[in-house]
């Protein structure tokens, strides 16, 4: 029987090629999607300037500049939302389902 940590390693995979199809690279418009049907509950893009936001997350993964965001840059996304989550579970030491809402504010 594979692990809760196996589990969500998976997770993460499928979830990746759901939106990134068999080309495994996702597009911006595959990103916002991902981001807005999958992480809603830890990632919030600010309404205002919401494309401008976009842009600048897109642009900070999109580390060898091919305009596409390869497993790699994403996994880069998922650590940086979970650390921030772990950090503001930590600060306000309630276990993570008795929060509102995870929010990550991406300036």
């Amino acid at each position: 029987m594979p692990s809760y940590l196996e589990v969500g390693m998976v997770t993460i995979i499928r979830v990746f090629h759901k939106y990134s199809g068999l080309k495994g690279k996702l597009k911006k418009a595959e990103l916002k999607d991902l981001i807005n049907n999958e992480m809603n509950h830890f990632i919030m893009v600010k309404q205002h300037n919401k494309n401008e936001t976009l842009d600048e997350l897109f642009a900070d993964l999109d580390q060898n500049g091919d305009l596409e965001i390869d497993f790699k840059e994403f996994i880069t996304l998922i650590a940086m939302v979970t650390s921030h989550a772990v950090h503001r579970n930590l600060q306000t030491k309630l276990p993570l389902q008795d929060k509102q809402k995870i929010a990550y504010f991406i300036p």
